[in-house]
């Protein structure tokens, strides 16, 4: 339970009152501020952790896109060396 003292002092000019409550240990009540920055907290977490994700897996299809491309264009490379070669064959014969 809180005490609560009043002093009253008076002189020449006007009394002054002053009031000293002191607590002895009580809980006191919270507005929830804590919470609500806690909250606000984990969704900004969980939104950076699902971009951070959607970021990835949008880098890993271009690397593989780019992959598949390059692939492709030594498969092409490699038909024209054939087809030069045989191109080659046909006129030494």
């Amino acid at each position: 339970m809180a005490e609560e003292r009043i002093t009253t002092v008076e002189g020449e000019a006007a009394p002054t009152t002053h009031t000293t409550i002191i607590h002895d240990g009580e809980p006191r009540g919270s507005s929830g501020a804590g919470i609500l920055l806690a909250v606000v907290l984990l969704i900004a977490v969980v939104a950076g952790i699902y971009l951070f994700s959607q970021s990835t897996s949008s880098t890993t299809a271009k690397n593989n896109a780019i992959a598949s491309a390059a692939s492709d264009v030594g498969s092409a490379a490699k038909k024209v060396g054939n087809a030069a070669e045989d191109a080659a064959d046909k006129a030494t014969n």
